[in-house]
């Protein structure tokens, strides 16, 4: 059993904390969020994610998980301590790196000698060397220590999954001992390791979510190109999928990509190419492109329903994606501020992001449900693909709206079944008129 520290109690540090913990290691976890430790203590979470709540309680159960305010309680025989905290947007889109500033000052305040720093948030190029500074120039006296960089590679919505059964591991240090001691708290996870240097390792983690959002912006330009020349993107996407080059992952056209971690991190890439002198030109592309396709579901309302001044709509889903509360960058936010602001009445439902939305969107109705959202509506936006919307009463959603209209920004419904079921329906990239189902066909 190693004794941890996680430093930042947000959806990696609870998630990362929890994991190892459960893999044998006592785990202190650390957070000056004194709301975000009373809900922790109370046996509740900050966050929405299946299958956490479960993993917390049964660590906390049996004493291998715990949390506290306190970093010197935290790293009294603390071997490791992994670095968890958010790194939000600037204003020029760098990542705002004070909390991790903050984190590294208070570990060299209270460490003791050959601590192993783990950086797991996602920070700039250059911030191992940044996080060493730091802790050395705030250390009461000089002692050894080593930091190595893990970025996380965490999805919402199956982040345990990806915990407990990682793609790979990578890790970069200029210790190699230091990160040899870090790769054999990941072995039992069974995945590939990395080993590599700190800038690297650094740059991995945003060349990768780089590459995965320019790849839904890609698709995307597709569907706007399906669209206006008849062909469908579901089935464009299917044949591309085949070929291993490609793969059918991030194929998914629609409303583009949200969260926490694409929109900031090609944000940063940019402006990190920006400063070094590059010209970021597929990166800002990418952003470009993905910005169009929230206010496409805008226009394709108001083209539908001759106007949106007036008009009531119904957004079906808020949080950027399924399984999770996140609305960080959520298309759904900026579609409703749009639609408001074309004169537009908008509500809404979301399965567990509703309590987040209120403060967010003051001037949206929560429905109660998403029969409650149609009820006397002119159109519906599905803003997000959560499982239950695949199954509604389309027939009790059509009869209880005013204009039976569907904007289907996650292409969750099949045209042909909406246009025989009376809807007017539009999708992302279904072309001109509703399509049968590919046939695929496997030589036996």
């Amino acid at each position: 059993m190693r004794n941890i520290a996680v430093i930042g109690l947000g959806y990696v540090g609870i998630v990362t904390g929890a994991g190892l913990a459960d893999l044998g290691n006592h785990v202190t976890g650390v957070d000056v969020d004194e709301e975000r430790l009373q809900l922790l203590g109370r046996g509740e979470l900050p966050i929405y994610e299946p299958g956490l709540l479960e993993l917390v309680e049964r660590n906390v159960r049996v004493g291998r998980l715990r949390f506290t305010n306190s970093y010197d309680e935290a790293l009294k025989e603390a071997e490791f301590a992994f670095i968890t905290v958010g790194t939000p947007s600037g204003l020029e889109g760098e990542a705002d790196l004070q909390h991790v500033r903050k984190a590294a000052g208070s570990i060299g305040r209270a460490m003791r000698p050959g601590l192993i720093i783990v950086n797991k948030s996602t920070v700039p190029v250059g911030t191992g060397d940044y996080v060493a500074e730091v802790v050395r120039t705030s250390q009461p006296k000089p002692m050894p220590f080593s930091v190595v960089s893990s970025p996380e590679f965490l999805r919402e919505g199956s982040a345990i999954a990806d915990f407990m059964n990682p793609a790979r591991t990578v890790l970069g240090s200029e210790d190699p001992e230091a990160a040899e001691k870090v790769a054999q708290l990941h072995l039992p996870l069974r995945s590939p390791i990395m080993i590599t240097d700190l800038r690297t390792a650094e740059m991995i983690k945003y060349a990768s979510n780089a590459f995965l959002a320019t790849k839904i912006s890609f698709i995307n330009e597709m569907a706007n190109l399906c669209e206006a020349l008849g062909a469908d993107i579901k089935e464009v996407a299917v044949g591309m999928g085949y070929d291993p080059r490609i793969s059918p992952h991030f194929l998914d056209a629609g409303l583009g990509y949200g969260g926490s971690c694409f929109p900031k991190d090609v944000r940063a890439l940019a402006f990190m190419a920006a400063e070094k002198g590059r010209h970021p030109q597929l990166l800002q592309a990418v952003m470009e492109i993905n910005a169009d396709q929230r206010q496409s579901m805008v226009e394709k309302a108001a083209d539908l329903l001759g106007g949106l001044r007036g008009k009531v709509i119904g957004l079906l889903g808020l949080s950027f994606k399924p399984n999770t509360d996140d609305l960080r960058d959520a298309p759904a936010l900026e579609i409703a501020e749009r639609l408001r602001e074309a004169g537009a009445t908008v509500r809404a439902y979301d399965p567990v992001a509703m309590a987040r939305a209120s403060s967010l969107l003051p001037h949206v109705e929560m429905a109660s449900d998403a029969y409650a959202l149609a009820r006397g509506a002119d159109a519906l936006i599905v803003c997000t693909e959560w499982n239950e919307f695949q199954h509604l009463d389309l027939d009790q959603v059509r009869d209880s709206m005013r204009q039976p209209v569907v904007i289907d920004g996650r292409n969750v419904y099949d045209p042909e079944r909406m246009a025989r079921l009376g809807f007017r329906y539009r999708g992302v990239g279904r072309g001109s008129s509703p399509s049968r189902q590919a046939a695929v066909i496997v030589p036996t």
